[in-house]
């Protein structure tokens, strides 16, 4: 183990040190970006200045999608500054209406809830600051002239890893949904993803749908009480891994291991609990390519000129796939090298 985090920390110098205009496009290149548009983009001769936010680094997803950012700014020059969410809606606004009184060459931004941020996204709009919508909505994209979009299809993920759960059970038994945050869109997405699935389903029952807001501690309380409340439960759908992973610890120490849990995000520890069995699926939601990508859409804008709903379409969708053992272990490279 401690021989592929050397190399893969060896692979990361090496692509740090080489990070010149021709590196940055010999690396996109080879990721199946344009040859083009890579020598367009290019690395900035000057640093950049960057403010990203996302829901709060206490999410594994939203820590590895801020060394997601941290690395691909390195290669291509650019300043990454954080205005952590602390997953807390009213503590975010503060950090982006501070985030919005100040000047930056682009923005990227996974607001807690949409319509919680709309205020300061615009003041930054309006003075002529790209900024890069990732994950979920920060406001209807009718409402606000974000330069891009980026994001898994959120009803895909909850359908897929919904469907293999049912599948799993044979079409019959108890499940339960734990939810994220409400007013966030992608949990909407994947609650609408697991309920299309489910009424298709007519000898599945539908326990209980109540969120925890991605709080690993909220989750733990709901799965005690539903472990004792309800003497059967087959299955259980979880909007992220960390969620997920919080109630099969409860369950274990009940000794209710016979659950079939799925979770979204294919964060490294789901990976492997998939492979070793203590979950049966997830699917990934590419933090690696949304942060990202989402530098490389600012420098796009900054260096290459690149228009909102010209060179960038309004919306890129990120999709990951539904994570088995048979691909688990690809997965678990290209998310050490920040691909996926």
């Amino acid at each position: 183990m401690s021989g592929t985090k050397d190399f893969s920390k060896t692979r990361r110098d090496l692509l740090q040190a080489a990070a010149t205009a021709g590196a940055a496009t010999a690396i996109l290149g080879s990721m199946g970006i344009n040859p083009a548009l890579a020598a367009e983009v290019g690395r900035s001769e000057k640093p950049l200045k960057a403010a990203f936010s996302n829901a709060g680094l206490q999410a594994t997803w939203c820590a590895q999608g801020k060394q997601a950012a941290e690395f691909w700014g390195k290669l291509f020059n650019v300043e990454v500054t954080w205005f952590d969410g602390q997953l807390d809606a009213v503590k975010q606004r503060a950090a982006i209406d501070n985030m919005a009184s100040q000047k930056w060459d682009f923005v990227a931004i996974q607001a807690f809830g949409i319509g919680t941020l709309t205020q300061p996204v615009q003041k930054m709009i309006d003075a002529g600051t790209p900024v890069i919508d990732m994950d979920t909505l920060i406001a209807p994209l009718d409402q606000i002239n974000v330069h891009s979009f980026l994001a898994p299809d959120n009803e895909f993920m909850g359908a897929s890893v919904t469907q293999a759960l049912c599948n799993a059970m044979g079409g019959k038994g108890k499940i339960i949904m734990t939810q994220g945050a409400l007013g966030h869109t992608g949990a909407q997405g994947r609650a609408k993803g697991f309920n299309s699935v489910v009424k298709q389903f007519p000898n599945i029952e539908v326990l209980d749908t109540q969120p925890a807001d991605w709080d690993v501690s909220k989750t733990a309380r709901l799965w005690e009480t539903y472990l004792t409340k309800y003497p059967q439960i087959d299955a259980a759908f979880f909007h992220n891994d960390d969620m997920a992973l919080a109630a099969a610890n409860i369950m274990k120490a009940r000794n209710r291991t016979n659950i079939l849990i799925g979770g979204v995000d294919a964060m490294p520890p789901a990976i492997q609990a998939v492979s070793e069995g203590r979950m049966y699926a997830t699917v990934r939601n590419p933090s690696c390519r949304i942060h990202g990508g989402a530098i490389i859409a600012g420098v796009s804008a900054v260096v290459g000129g690149e228009k909102s709903g010209q060179g960038i379409p309004k919306s890129v969708v990120t999709d990951g796939p539904v994570v088995t053992k048979a691909n688990a272990a690809g997965m678990q490279w290209m998310q050490d090298h920040f691909l996926i």
